[in-house]
């Protein structure tokens, strides 16, 4: 079992940047595929970034150049930088993991998510 804690999220002014993290419990941590998606009021999930356990990383076109996801397996924990924020970044954040797949931009593909956080950005 894999427990997830986000935290980090708030309200921000575009332009502006916040680093969201995410705990996570379990000794596997460090062999699982991590990811952050996003879901805005009346929207779906949405992929945004994820990174393997050899570090190779993963973006989704609109985040692309402005975010940048990174993991510390000493500490069991996942960030996302998150820079130049635009209003259309709103949404609850979702910090998610699984064993290591093939698919990894596919919220079907993860067993384990966090609560969530909000990031509200102001124009």
């Amino acid at each position: 079992q894999v427990q997830l804690v986000e935290s980090g999220g708030g309200l921000v002014q575009a332009g502006g940047s916040l680093r969201l993290s995410c705990a996570a419990s379990g000794r596997a941590f460090t062999n699982y595929n991590m990811a952050w998606f996003r879901q805005a009021p009346g929207k779906e999930r949405e992929f945004v970034a994820a990174i393997r356990s050899n570090s190779n990383t993963y973006y989704a076109d609109s985040v692309k150049g402005r975010f940048t996801i990174s993991r510390d397996n000493a500490k069991n924990t996942l960030y996302l930088q998150m820079n130049s924020l635009k209003p259309e970044d709103t949404a609850v954040y979702y910090c998610a993991a699984d064993r290591p797949k093939p698919v990894i931009r596919s919220p079907n593909e993860y067993d384990y998510w966090g609560q969530g956080t909000q990031v509200t950005v102001s124009s």
